[in-house]
């Protein structure tokens, strides 16, 4: 049987057991049998913690076993539909996309290559 936590309105929160069934029935407080809601407690960290922060653990739980996949092919179209972007937004020379090219490099087979920066850094 499940321990569920419920508050009374003078003795404040207690622990009973009950069965499934009952998850969402109140309970009587020990002390005075005060029919008491049941409450849904939260660990301090999980309440504080940035909604971004849970998505990306919630996305990791679900990469976990499903990871996504892509290809070298599928990789290099959404790198080439970025620049369109890019370039859209930018006037042409405006330097930001050289600056952006020049720290990554590929070698024949279309693998990355990272020369001078963080070479023992594992790309996905």
């Amino acid at each position: 049987m499940p321990l569920y936590d419920y508050k009374c309105p003078q003795h404040g929160v207690f622990q009973e057991l009950a069965s499934m069934e009952k998850h969402d029935q109140p309970a009587h407080c020990p002390h005075c049998q005060t029919l008491s809601a049941r409450i849904v407690m939260l660990p301090p960290h999980l309440a504080r913690m940035l909604k971004e922060t849970r998505d990306a653990m919630e996305r990791n739980e679900k990469a976990q076993h499903e990871p996504e996949v892509m290809t070298s092919s599928q990789y290099h179209e959404r790198e080439q539909e970025k620049l369109a972007r890019h370039q859209h937004k930018h006037r042409n020379g405006c330097g930001c996309e050289t600056k952006r090219r020049s720290n990554l490099m590929y070698t024949a087979d279309g693998n990355k290559m990272f020369p001078g920066m963080r070479p023992w850094m594992i790309s996905h």
